[in-house]
């Protein structure tokens, strides 16, 4: 094959892979939910980063839901699984729960939107098995399931501008606490430290019941060996 002809291949391949990604719902079959949590302190702190508390002010220290995203048997990620009727009536008896467990901190605050925005983007691809309601429960579930804060600080892992501390050690401590393997994601703050951003756990197909996470990059991924675990911001 020549070069021109690999070429073809190879972007044949790329669009039929992200073909996959975002029709992975209708093929794929769900195999588990990640839920993803995020430390403010980190998404604040990055150069150029902006950050607004939402109406309610600000949130006591703690990890918050990032997303609940679906995840299937042919190893995709799938999103923006199609329109669907989305009505904020259905969950508005969790509004309190997810302002505190699942805010946004966009500026300017666009309140209830982002909500809508994560249906659209991940819960579409589950609404043949979780409705909206569902989704929306299992993500506030987890998230108590799996009190991340806590299980640092109890491992002795405090926010501290100034302090870098193990990946591993961090890693164990949320096992200790969980029973199973978390997938961290690090980024950098405005001076260039490697950071603690965003922990994943999985649950099963219902939402309900923890399990080992059927795909976690090896190694550090984009984490350090040493992380910095900044201040709540």
């Amino acid at each position: 094959m020549g070069e021109k002809g690999a070429s073809m291949l190879l972007k044949l391949v790329i669009v039929l892979s992200l073909s996959t990604v975002g029709l992975g719902y209708r093929t794929g079959g769900l195999r588990a939910f990640y839920l993803v949590q995020q430390w403010l302190g980190s998404y604040c702190n990055q150069r150029g980063t902006r950050c607004c508390y939402p109406p309610t002010g600000k949130t006591r220290p703690d990890f918050t839901i990032n997303g609940l995203w679906p995840y299937y048997n042919d190893g995709s990620f799938p999103y923006n699984c199609g329109d669907d009727n989305y009505d904020v009536g259905r969950i508005k008896y969790l509004e309190e729960s997810l302002k505190q467990s699942w805010p946004s901190f966009t500026c300017p605050q666009i309140g209830r939107k982002f909500w809508v925005h994560l249906w659209n983007k991940h819960g579409t691809c589950t609404k043949h098995i979780l409705g909206e309601e569902a989704y929306f429960e299992g993500a506030l579930y987890l998230k108590k399931r799996t009190n991340i804060y806590w299980a640092l600080l109890r491992a002795g892992i405090w926010p501290n501008n100034r302090r870098f501390y193990p990946l591993k050690s961090i890693k164990r401590a949320i096992k200790r606490a969980t029973g199973f393997d978390p997938w961290v994601t690090c980024n950098t703050n405005a001076q260039g430290h490697n950071q603690l951003w965003q922990v994943s756990l999985c649950s099963d197909a219902t939402g309900k019941r923890l399990i080992q996470c059927p795909y976690i990059p090896r190694g550090r991924g984009n984490c350090h060996n040493y992380i910095m675990f900044p201040h709540y911001y």
